[in-house]
């Protein structure tokens, strides 16, 4: 297994702790003075969903999950989570709603996705770097406004709310990028 040093953590890796893997939903890399630096953890288990917060030090190296990745499909979410189709094998499996976590309101019928699986059993997913989204609502553009580095809010056609710029209006096809819910390029 891949070992990772602690200040090389990110929000979504998947690390072995006390032997079992936990993926990491929050961290923050402190230098208190003139201590030595940590690195604070919220962590979620893969085996319970329980969650955990857990203080490294900046040189501990921790032991990286090993995790497959597999292309899916979605196909539509019911009562017990969101269903997804191996684009190879049509087998479909069920990922829990707190599985898919932020990417919920970015997921779209028929939309390609890499599911991430740890000994078979599927604990994540992976959007496409950028998606194109369709604007609903924006704001109309204040006289002169467009000259300064300002940002308005516009709600996309899925329901998000993000900062574009001014010249973005409402029916303006965008691309976004849903892992930081920002706007990249208005699509031409």
């Amino acid at each position: 297994m891949a070992n990772i040093q602690a200040t090389a953590l990110r929000r979504g890796t998947v690390i072995l702790h006390d032997g079992n893997p936990y993926r990491v939903l929050s961290f923050e890399h402190r230098t208190p003075g003139n201590k030595r630096g940590f690195v604070q953890t919220k962590l979620r288990s893969l085996l319970d969903g329980t969650q955990r917060e857990v203080k490294f030090s900046a040189q501990e190296f921790l032991e990286k999950a090993h995790v497959d990745s597999r292309e899916m499909e979605y196909l539509y979410a019911d009562g017990s989570g969101r269903v997804f189709m191996d684009t190879e094998s049509y087998e479909q499996i069920t990922l829990a709603d707190e599985d898919v976590g932020d990417a919920a309101p970015w997921l779209a019928e028929g939309m390609r996705v890499q599911i991430s699986m740890l000994d078979g059993r599927p604990i994540g997913l992976e959007l496409p770097k950028t998606l194109e989204m369709e604007v609903r609502e924006a704001e109309a553009v204040v006289k002169g406004q467009t000259a300064s580095k300002s940002s308005k809010p516009a709600v996309l056609s899925n329901g998000v709310t993000l900062q574009v710029p001014p010249f973005i209006g409402a029916g303006d096809r965008i691309r976004v990028d849903p892992g930081e819910q920002r706007y990249v390029e208005r699509v031409k």
